[in-house]
């Protein structure tokens, strides 16, 4: 572990085996408390993209103040979605045990560092969906779910494939009949732009969780496209109201 300390913000790098990944795994954690955000890359982004791309530097009030403590942690897109050269099975079973990393390295971490126990995800883009994916699968674990500029069907991806692994990675297929009353009773933001290249996959959601009267807020910033500045404008509002 690597401990940096600037603009106030406590910035600490933890590198590790994993053995549910059978490799190494990084993270960065920026802040010294609070509530716990796990903030995804976006497609086969790494884990020092939020960093190098501002998100931290316009979070870093909630930081500094102990509000919340960022979880950026690395990709493994270029294995898993976007791995084209792996037969199709592959790309979601590899997407599982991101899913299980993510639930036993990362939010066990940052429940015991933080005394919380139900976390906030976010992300832009393609980590959008990891946002959503997560959220949705455990509930449980997940008090706010922001996502901005998020795609939400896997299945183009996938050359015609499907499977159980498939089905219970894409959203918009399980999200219709989960029933986990802790749906409920999270908080949901889908960041948008008017001109966004993935505005349909939002409103596609939108319509599902209106179906299921889900409260959420469906955020369309006019003349906004699929872009970093505005994604910059939305995190840290969004933060502002957990």
């Amino acid at each position: 572990m690597r401990e940096l300390i600037y603009l106030n913000v406590r910035e600490d790098y933890h590198k590790w085996y994993s053995p549910i990944l059978g490799r190494d795994f990084e993270m960065l954690v920026f802040g010294h408390g609070g509530i716990p955000v796990v903030l995804f890359p976006t497609s086969q982004g790494r884990y020092f993209e939020a960093k190098d791309r501002g998100l931290i530097d316009c979070a870093s009030w909630f930081l500094e103040n102990g509000y919340f403590k960022i979880y950026c942690p690395d990709s493994i897109d270029s294995l898993s979605w976007y791995n084209k050269g792996a037969a199709p099975w592959v790309r979601p079973a590899n997407h599982s045990l991101y899913d299980q990393l993510i639930k036993e390295d990362v939010l066990g971490r940052a429940f015991y560092e933080t005394g919380n126990y139900r976390a906030v995800m976010a992300g832009c883009s393609f980590g959008g969906y990891h946002a959503a994916n997560f959220a949705f699968r455990h509930p449980d674990m997940v008090q706010a779910m922001l996502s901005m500029s998020g795609i939400f069907d896997m299945r183009d991806q996938l050359d015609g494939y499907y499977d159980d692994n498939v089905f219970y990675n894409n959203p918009v297929d399980y999200l219709p009949n989960d029933n986990d009353p802790n749906l409920w009773n999270m908080k949901i933001a889908l960041g948008t732009g008017e001109w966004d290249i993935c505005l349909g996959y939002n409103q596609q959601l939108s319509e599902i969780l209106d179906r299921k009267n889900i409260s959420h807020w469906l955020d369309v910033a006019p003349n906004e496209k699929h872009d970093w500045p505005v994604w910059l404008r939305q995190f840290p509002k969004y933060l502002s109201l957990i």
